[in-house]
């Protein structure tokens, strides 16, 4: 978090007012996150995301009436919409959490995760960031990858061969700084790439960059150990 940052704003989306206490609660000790406002089903949230424009929509994806994964689907449907989503399952290869990925997630955690997962995935998504660090959100993108056969859009045919190389870096959950180093160049030159590449394709961040490589056939996923 850089010094000076204006404090997170939090919209919580769950239909269990119990499970919605509990964060307000773990984030209430934050002096940088501020719960703005509840949702009990993924009507409430899309309505109350666009009355508060929160930062960051934490979005449990089994809610009544409309559930999370179409809850971000609407919330996301504007290109400039200023609200992140990170969205809540209680496991992990879930094909609904997948689903939230491609309508525009910017990642997930699980519900019994530890509290300083959801601060630290929060910060993360309202930084910009997609929550790509736990090796399962890639698990899970490559599990459901590899049931469909791969389609190469024509857009993937606007990327240069380093802009390629670097969705692949990218697919593979590295960092800038890591693909700097891979590549013998200064993160600096990789942070542009990644914004080319997230521009060409119409992508929100690096989650979808991610579903994307793999959707595309640009990655393959690797064969199960």
């Amino acid at each position: 978090m850089s010094a000076g940052r204006a404090t997170v704003r939090v919209l919580l989306a769950d239909d269990q007012a119990l499970v919605r206490t509990g964060f307000r609660m773990i984030l209430k000790a934050e002096p940088d996150i501020e719960v703005v406002g509840e949702a009990a089903d993924g009507e409430q949230a899309v309505a109350a995301a666009r009355r508060l424009r929160p930062h960051v929509a934490v979005m449990d994806v089994r809610m009544p009436r409309v559930d999370g994964i179409e809850a971000t689907r609407r919330l996301l449907a504007a290109p400039d919409a200023p609200t992140r989503v990170l969205i809540l399952t209680t496991f992990d290869l879930d094909e609904y959490v997948y689903d939230a990925l491609r309508a525009g997630a910017s990642g997930f955690l699980l519900k019994d995760g530890p509290a300083e997962q959801l601060v630290a995935g929060i910060r993360t998504v309202a930084d910009g960031g997609a929550l790509l660090a736990p090796t399962v959100t890639r698990r899970l993108i490559e599990e459901f990858a590899r049931r469909a056969p791969p389609v190469a859009p024509a857009s993937l045919s606007e990327l240069t061969a380093r802009e390629r190389t670097v969705l692949e870096h990218l697919a593979r959950g590295r960092s800038n700084a890591e693909i700097a180093a891979e590549l013998i160049l200064g993160e600096a030159t990789i942070k542009t790439h990644v914004a080319r590449v997230l521009s060409k394709l119409g992508l929100r961040d690096r989650t979808q960059a991610v579903v994307y490589a793999y959707e595309s056939g640009l990655v393959r996923p690797e064969a199960s150990r």
